[in-house]
Order: C-alpha cells, then sequence, then structure tokens
C-alpha cells in the first residue's frame, strides 16, 4: 500500500485527494503502545498522517514485538500452540490514548469496529473527542436495524464490511453452513432485473440507502468500477422492506465462534 500511495503522489495525485483509514490490532491495546502502532503504520504506508484510525475489536491482547511478529494475529508467538494471551488494557485507556493521536496530528478521526451497543454507550460517556465511525458486520443475513437505528441518534457515521454475506469467511474457513448466497436470493435477483444492475450492485445500494459507507474489496477494475456505479437509481420502499426480511441475524465475523482460542463472545 505504501508503494501504491507513493507512485500515486509521485505521478500528482495529491494527499487532499484520498482517504486512509487503518486499525489498532488488539495486541496494542496498552497505553505504551497505541502510538508506537500508529507510527508503525504510517512509516509502512509512507504517510504523515491518517484520515481515519479504528480500533480493530473491543479485545486486549497481549503485547507482540514488531520484530516477533508482524502483523500479529490471534496467537502469541511465546505460545503458538496455546489460548490466546489477553492484556489487562481498558478500552478506557485505549480510547484515551486514541485521542492524544489526534491532539498530535497524526490522524484526523477515530473510531472503533465490531462494538456491542453496551460498550460503545460507555465510550461516549467518557470520550473527551467522540467516535467518528463505527464499522461493523452488516449485510442482509444480519441488518442490526436496532443497532443502525442507535447510531443514527448519536450521530456516528456507519460502515458495513461483508457487504455480500459469507463468501469470504467460506474461504478462510471460518463458516462451514451452506448458506444460500445473498446474491441468489429472490429479493435481490428481482431487484437487480427491475433496475438493470447486478445483484452485488443492489446488495452496495441497499446499504448506502440506509446511510450506510461500504468498503467492498475486489483486485478486478472492472468489478471495482461496477461498485462504483451504483448511484445511478434508487430501490423502491418495497425492494428495500423484501431485502430487509431477509435478516436472521447470521454473524459471519465472530471471535466468539472462530479465530481465538479459547473464544472470546465479545456479542454474547
Amino acid at each position: 500500500m505504501g508503494e501504491g500511495i507513493a507512485a500515486a503522489i509521485k505521478n500528482g495525485v495529491k494527499r487532499s485527494d484520498f482517504f486512509v483509514t487503518s486499525k489498532l490490532w488488539n495486541t496494542f491495546h496498552e497505553a505504551k503502545y497505541v502510538r508506537k502502532a500508529c507510527e508503525k503504520t504510517l512509516s509502512d504506508l509512507g504517510l504523515e498522517y491518517l484520515d481515519l484510525y479504528l480500533i480493530h475489536f473491543p479485545i486486549a491482547q497481549k503485547y507482540v514485538d514488531f520484530d516477533a511478529v508482524y502483523p500479529p494475529g490471534w496467537s502469541h508467538p511465546d505460545f503458538p500452540e496455546g489460548p490466546t494471551q489477553y492484556s489487562n488494557a481498558t478500552i478506557q485507556e485505549t480510547w484515551a490514548e486514541m485521542e492524544k493521536l489526534v491532539e498530535a496530528g497524526l490522524v484526523k478521526n477515530i473510531g472503533v469496529c465490531n462494538f456491542s451497543v453496551s460498550l460503545l454507550g460507555q465510550l461516549v460517556r467518557f470520550a473527551k473527542i467522540q467516535p467518528a465511525v463505527m464499522q461493523f458486520e452488516r449485510h442482509p443475513y444480519l441488518s442490526q436495524p436496532r443497532l443502525v437505528a442507535w447510531l443514527q441518534t448519536q450521530g456516528i457515521a456507519m460502515t458495513a464490511f461483508s457487504s455480500f454475506g459469507a463468501a469470504g469467511y467460506y474461504e478462510l474457513g471460518f463458516e462451514e453452513e451452506a448458506f444460500v448466497d445473498l446474491w441468489e436470493q429472490k429479493a435481490v435477483t428481482d431487484a437487480a432485473a427491475a433496475h438493470g444492475k447486478s445483484p452485488f450492485q443492489v446488495l452496495l445500494r441497499w446499504s448506502v440507502q440506509s446511510g450506510i459507507a461500504v468498503i467492498p474489496k475486489s483486485g478486478k477494475t472492472s468489478r471495482l468500477d461496477a461498485n462504483l456505479d451504483i448511484f445511478d437509481f434508487e430501490l423502491t420502499a418495497a425492494e428495500m422492506a423484501a431485502i430487509d426480511s431477509l435478516n436472521c441475524g447470521k454473524r459471519f465475523n465472530d471471535p466468539g465462534v472462530a479465530c481465538c482460542i479459547p473464544h472470546f463472545p465479545i456479542y454474547d
């Protein structure tokens, strides 16, 4: 990413023309490591500041030095086959250091990912700088209407990940249950046919039309172009309701089920 950014700037793209988001991983939650982790990211990217910096999970793990494993994951290098090693760092401690990054000019905005309403409700009460963004899993199988409604009352911007559902989690081995792919659901395909769009464009439009930003990933230029081409149509109220009705509370990114050993059920 750093090489790509440097090439773009060399070719005349201004820093103000692009928006860079990164995340604080679980192993850097302790106060003395938050800035260190941010500065490492800035060095990797060749940037002086980030536009947005997010706490990746409300899970504090034991610190892992850059020279040991980078980027670190869920296991600790000293206990590669053992249980996940946790830290006693609190969200309040971590957030205070995130605020210092803003004050130092290293980041423009700060936010969180994968927080529950109860935990985020506590954060907004002690925060000097309110979270600008909450990033969370959202797709028609997990529309989370109550979470969305609460975030709207707080004026916190929303970013949805996994907008297309389970496909990526099948590839990672996190999900074995055979769900019907969202782009094959009748509510989605009917809307796609009605508007002359692909089912994937309909899924993205469903979130954007609800006031939620999306971050679909692709390495193919044609798909990147298609993902951007969702602003020349609008789903009807009936189409939105039909897609809403697919909600079954199915979460695919859950450290209470996958990733951690022992599992860390942050949503229970």
